[in-house]
């Protein structure tokens, strides 16, 4: 079976990519919604928000997780990041 190739463009700002260092997950029955957060001190702003279908988180979810295991065998066990506390959002001041 034959694999179409898909082109992908990118702006090379959007290439350096923005880091995280907690996540939220918030669901309907027709999305995921992962909201990606700085934190620093007891303040953080959000990174970048990403919606996905049930079906895509899914797949998603799969490919995380194979990555992980890839990376373990690689180089050894992830110990799991301290959970946060509750993440609540601030209007942004004008």
């Amino acid at each position: 079976m034959a694999q179409n190739q898909i082109q992908i463009r990118a702006k090379d700002e959007d290439l350096k990519g923005t880091y995280s260092n907690i996540m939220q997950i918030i669901h309907t029955q027709e999305e995921f919604i992962l909201d990606f957060f700085l934190v620093s001190g007891s303040a953080g702003s959000l990174s970048s928000r990403v919606i996905l279908s049930p079906g895509h988180a899914k797949r998603m979810i799969a490919a995380l997780q194979e990555n992980l295991n890839k990376y373990e065998a690689k180089f050894g066990a992830v110990t799991p990041a301290e959970q946060p506390g509750s993440i609540g959002f601030q209007p942004e001041q004008q």
